[in-house]
């Protein structure tokens, strides 16, 4: 179970650390040289190559051959990042990049794509100017008594003291929102230690598969992902999450264990998706490729990639937000009441 968590927080670190990193053998430092490189790492390492074939029909075959056509030996470094950049994104994962000294590629659709559902002005309007700010966590008791918690990021530890203390002080709340609305993610062991706070025993929330060799459908048997209980502090009333598609990442496998959880209600928008272990490898001109190679899955074998579905659907009204009202925010305070 520790050897799995600890894989579980490798996958959703981006930013700090990856499962492997493997230099290819490639011969040649040409244009073509690394378009075959680029293409083939991919074709045999990425995850979601048959699951996002049946999704949108995605033919990595007819990919090589289209881009191939783009690629010329007299092209320069800043061409040659472009077409590769455009191929890569082909995949629609915002967790696959190429990196260079050019820059990094990143593909911003699975966001830029949908509403923004969050703005932090009319936030502020819930938040008053007594909030409190720790460990990363902003959080207030709204007016009508119910808990608001606003946790942005992943990246930095939550430490137990500042959960028991958050917790604590709402212990006197008829029910808590934690909204994870624009959350890009960050460390996974970071999302479950909140998560543990809202159940009082053990949970399945998933599995993950392996990828065992070059096929695309070459996997391992999926394994089991539970969610522990905290020793602390654990919240026993009514919880709604709030989501919107910049809810990514480590934040989409947090949507997904508390969906799970009897207590919890998941609400607003679509998340943003994003899941599977990292896999990074190099090309022949020193440019790095880094994607999915192991995918997670919620406890029906659901795909976690393409987001989480809400329980229920949500979104800012334009005549809300011109009142300074956050939709979402009033429309979970409803549930939580009822």
């Amino acid at each position: 179970m520790k050897r799995l968590l600890l894989m579980l927080f490798i996958c959703c670190g981006w930013l700090f650390a990856s499962t492997s990193c493997i230099r290819e053998d490639f011969s040649g430092n040409s244009p073509q040289d690394n378009f075959e490189a680029l293409w083939k790492i991919i074709d045999e390492q990425y995850c979601f190559l048959e699951y996002k074939n049946q999704e949108y029909g995605l033919d990595w075959s007819e990919v090589h051959t289209r881009y191939a056509e783009r690629i010329t030996s007299s092209m320069g470094s800043e061409a040659l990042f472009e077409v590769l950049s455009e191929m890569v994104n082909e995949l629609r994962d915002g967790h696959v990049n190429l990196s260079s000294s050019i820059g990094t590629s990143q593909y911003r659709a699975w966001f830029d794509n949908y509403p923004r559902n969050f703005s932090d002005s009319i936030q502020s309007n819930y938040l008053k100017k007594d909030y409190i700010n720790s460990s990363g966590l902003t959080y207030q008791i709204l007016e009508n008594n119910i808990g608001y918690v606003y946790c942005e990021s992943f990246s930095d530890g939550i430490g137990d003291g500042n959960l028991d203390q958050m917790l604590y002080k709402m212990s006197v709340c008829d029910g808590l929102i934690v909204d994870v609305r624009n959350n890009g993610g960050g460390a996974l062991t970071t999302a479950q230690k909140l998560a543990a706070r809202f159940t009082n025993e053990k949970v399945l929330v998933g599995y993950m598969s392996h990828k065992t060799g070059p096929g695309h459908n070459d996997f391992s048997e999926p394994q089991e992902v539970y969610l522990e209980p905290s020793d602390g502090i654990r919240w026993q009333k009514k919880c709604v999450v709030l989501t919107n598609r910049r809810s990514y990442s480590a934040t989409n496998d947090f949507v997904n264990a508390m969906k799970q959880l009897p207590n919890v209600t998941v609400m607003g928008d679509v998340t943003g998706g994003g899941s599977g272990l990292p896999f990074s490898s190099e090309l022949p001109n020193g440019w790095s490729i880094r994607f999915s190679a192991s995918p997670m899955f919620d406890p029906d074998m659901n795909q976690l990639e393409f987001g989480i579905e809400p329980d229920i659907r949500v979104d800012m009204l334009s005549e809300d937000m011109q009142e300074g009202k956050d939709t979402m925010i009033e429309e979970a305070c409803g549930v939580l009441k009822n």
